[in-house]
């Protein structure tokens, strides 16, 4: 999304007799003018979430006084969470605007997808190293071997954001035995310096490969010697009801290499972050503040994805929905990281989506389909005349109800292939074929 004030991601966490995040959540609400009756929705409705990454954010004291690795900290004074944004929830009938478009000028709540940049000082010279997914294993093992097996390859990761004056907290994974190390980019954005604590207590500077906001995914290198590679395995192979585990360094340093297990509750979910879909797995093995980066892992000890969001909501119960990045996709980015530096040939539509609600097709008479509340300068869709207001009833002539049913079409093209979208604008509907071009150019 392309919108110049960007919601701070952090916010404090609750200390007794006070609420800090719930009222800046309700701050954030008034600022987007929702109508009361959907305000009031928000803090009733069951089974509504709110996503937010996993990583943490340490400040130091008001005197400035920096802690060594293992030194203790009050983790009720310095823990902030991450703040999670909104999700369009069914706004009451009885409050719907006379105008569909002014309905959906509140509906959808846009946000910068850009984020910071990572400043973390970028290798000399890039490391001679491909990811490969290991074939299933052949013997399941038992949760104590599965953490026996993983645990060393599990690290802890602090960035370092304005000359050390607060840090992320979170978890990586070690790729090789000479220190390349997988992390989330979120843990890293904004910051200007890392470093990752093994195991062994040991700490050492971080230098950065490469970060890729999209997929949510970075790598680290550091200059060390015979650290344990973890084994990734192919998480095309999973299936609902698999079990795995997490392993990671949620809530800061007293609570490194937790292992928590589970099911994959999912597969290949939609979840949008920032205007964008992620297809992520869904699990119910615990994952929290400060597991960002870390390892999902199936009963043969590989990992099959890298942990970093899970489904929260300060109105509701919501528990066991954690999500990870796949490891098919891990593998992709990884590599082009390792390479170039960057994601290259990554094709991208120009437009923002969102499903449109069941009563707002009922009470203004539309049809069912994608509401474009985005489009990128610079894209095809903006050349071809596509606008803020349309809606996409079809892609490739197959209906359109998520934001899924254009990502699987897209995904399976390149930049420069055409997509055909049915658009259906003030009562007249027409076709449009749209040329993906190079994400990075218009996102």
């Amino acid at each position: 999304m392309n919108n110049e004030n960007r919601t701070n991601w952090y916010a404090p966490l609750e200390h007794e007799g006070e609420n800090p995040a719930r009222e800046e959540q309700a701050a954030e609400i008034k600022r987007t003018g929702l109508p009361l009756g959907w305000r009031i929705a928000l803090g009733t409705l069951l089974a509504l979430g709110l996503i937010t990454g996993t990583s943490l954010f340490f400040a130091n004291r008001a005197s400035g006084e920096q802690r060594s690795a293992g030194e203790p900290r009050n983790v009720e004074e310095h823990i902030i969470i991450e703040k999670p944004f909104e999700l369009p929830l069914p706004m009451p009938e009885t409050e719907m605007p006379e105008k569909w478009q002014d309905f959906f000028d509140t509906y959808f709540i846009t946000e910068d997808e850009s984020g910071e940049e990572c400043r973390i000082p970028i290798v000399e010279k890039r490391p001679d190293w491909e990811l490969e997914l290991a074939e299933p294993g052949t013997r399941e093992k038992s949760l104590q071997e599965v953490y026996t097996h993983c645990v060393d390859s599990i690290v802890s990761v602090r960035a370092y954001i304005d000359g050390k004056t607060g840090y992320h907290w979170g978890t990586g994974i070690v790729m090789s035995e000479d220190g390349l190390i997988l992390t989330n980019a979120h843990l890293v954005a904004g910051c200007d310096s890392a470093e990752i604590i093994l195991g062994d207590g040991s700490s050492h500077i971080a230098e950065l490969v490469g970060t890729d906001k999209i997929s949510d995914l970075a790598v680290l290198k550091i200059e060390a010697k015979n650290l344990k590679p973890a084994v990734f395995g192919d998480s095309e192979e999973l299936s609902v009801g698999d079990r795995v585990a997490a392993i990671g360094n949620p809530l800061g340093e007293e609570f490194v290499a937790t292992l928590t297990d589970g099911i994959v509750s999912g597969i290949d979910r939609g979840v949008n972050v920032d205007g964008r879909s992620m297809n992520m797995i869904q699990t119910n093995a615990a994952i929290n503040e400060g597991s960002s980066g870390g390892a999902l892992v199936n009963m043969y000890g590989q990992v099959v994805g890298v942990t970093n969001m899970k489904m929260i909501s300060y109105y509701s119960s919501i528990e066991g929905i954690c999500f990870a990045i796949p490891s098919a996709t891990v593998r992709s980015v990884v590599n082009d990281l390792i390479r170039d530096g960057e994601v290259k040939g990554r094709p991208g539509v120009g437009i923002t989506v969102g499903a449109i609600p069941a009563n707002a097709v009922d009470f203004y008479k539309m049809p069912e389909g994608l509401y474009i509340s985005g489009v990128s300068k610079g894209s095809d869709a903006e050349a071809k005349g596509i606008q803020v207001g349309d809606v996409i009833t079809a892609v490739n002539g197959e209906p359109a109800k998520s934001s899924n049913d254009i990502l699987r079409v897209r995904d399976s093209l390149q930049v420069g292939d055409t997509i055909t979208f049915t658009i259906w604008r003030d009562g007249k509907t027409f076709d449009k074929d749209v040329a993906l071009v190079e994400y990075s150019d218009v996102y």
